[in-house]
């Protein structure tokens, strides 16, 4: 019986890029180098780094690690995940146009109609879920199309193979990059799916500790590395050493807190979809998922994320949270709830918000690690609160 030689998810983890042995004390963890610049053995030639910019013992550490887990060649660390968009966003030139999903993180957005519009850049947005109609948008001068999956508030499933196929049959030079923020490289890796990036918020669940702000692309070309490392130093758009020898301790533990958080989750889901208060709710593990069979297929599990319609009032209910927090982000230990409508979306205008469906009655929840009965307990709580809320106003109103 052949012995399968590849090391576990939790052994790159650990291990990757931690080798005690390049450093003269052969330290366990490797050492937080806070130097901006290198002595030189003389002009011109150095031992690997020259300044801070340019290369950080510490930021390669980490990057070797995301490589790693990602089952990818190169990584590239930013100091912010729209940071990595942007070294993205300026592989591209005047006049070129970028296909992406309608239903993305609300900054992405912004970035793609704010910023990338001012260079002309054409940026089109279609509902990724119709692969035959997504892919009808590409245009003659399409470079790049962009996927996140899940989407952004409303989990949606992008079949990234299907795509990622559709797309590279029309045009094998367009770069497909996928946003894999809400899932991690845990539950789910692009690159063996065909994508030619992978774009992390690292700030979310692979940091998981709301301590940290960086970001992340991981790469198999070269080519596109060798761009991108150009970016990455010409923009200045580096995360600190310090930052990374932060997210490095974090990634050591993704594994563990990517099962607990799928475990929170799915059952604060089931608790939901079962409520008379939920009009609605969006998971993908749910059988009621609209792309079930899709998630079931590219993803071997799934994050904290749950978002749901509310019957009552949203309001109410958010302020009526004793254990979650009303709090941007996600991918934390803590548990976080926000109405998307008027925070992180609340840069899109009210008619695409209303086109994609992100109203007042629409709450995004990242589950954190609590215990489980306390949050559904929380959870219960402020659902009544927000039901005795919206008879007192329907009464007052009758």
């Amino acid at each position: 019986m052949p012995t399968n030689t590849e090391e576990g998810f939790a052994t790159k983890a650990i291990h990757a890029g931690q080798d005690p042995l390049q450093w003269n004390h052969c330290p366990v963890v490797g050492p937080l180098v806070m130097s901006t610049t290198f002595r030189q053995d003389d002009a011109a030639e150095h031992r690997g780094y020259e300044y801070g910019r340019s290369g950080n013992p510490t930021r390669n550490m980490l990057e070797t690690c995301l490589a790693a887990i990602e089952n990818g060649k190169h990584a590239l660390t930013f100091a912010s995940g729209l940071g990595a968009n942007t070294a993205l966003g300026a592989l591209l030139e005047s006049g070129d146009h970028i296909l992406s999903v309608d239903d993305v993180y609300g900054g992405t957005s912004r970035y793609f109609r704010t910023c990338l519009s001012r260079n002309k850049i054409d940026i089109t947005f279609a509902d990724g879920t119709n692969v035959k109609n997504f892919v009808n948008s590409i245009k003659e001068n399409t470079k790049m199309v962009w996927i996140e999956t899940p989407t952004n508030p409303l989990l949606k499933i992008i079949d990234i193979r299907a795509i990622v196929d559709a797309v590279k049959a029309i045009r094998p030079d367009i770069i497909v990059v996928v946003d894999n923020t809400f899932l991690t490289c845990y539950f789910q890796k692009p690159l063996e799916l065909g994508a030619d990036c992978v774009l992390y918020s690292l700030t979310k669940y692979m940091n998981g500790h709301s301590d940290i702000v960086m970001g992340a692309i991981i790469v198999r070309s070269d080519e596109l590395e060798k761009r991108l490392r150009f970016l990455q130093n010409a923009l200045g758009i580096v995360p600190s050493p310090f930052d990374c020898s932060q997210v490095s301790r974090s990634l050591k533990t993704l594994e563990v807190r990517m099962k607990q958080h799928m475990i929170g989750g799915l059952a604060v889901a089931e608790f939901l979809e079962s409520h008379p208060q939920v009009i609605r709710v969006f998971h993908p593990l749910l059988p009621s998922h609209p792309q079930y069979e899709i998630a079931k297929k590219q993803m071997s599990g799934h994050s904290g994320m749950v978002t749901f319609y509310l019957k009552g009032d949203s309001r109410k209910f958010l302020k009526a949270l004793k254990i979650f927090m009303i709090a941007e982000s996600l991918g934390g230990y803590e548990s976080l709830a926000e109405l998307p409508s008027v925070m992180t979306h609340a840069s899109l205008t009210q008619e695409a918000r209303d086109e994609l469906g992100i109203n007042d009655q629409l709450i995004r929840l990242s589950v954190g690690l609590e215990t489980q009965s306390d949050l559904i307990a929380d959870l219960e709580q402020a659902l009544k609160a927000s039901q005795l809320a919206r008879a007192a106003e329907t009464n007052k109103n009758e």
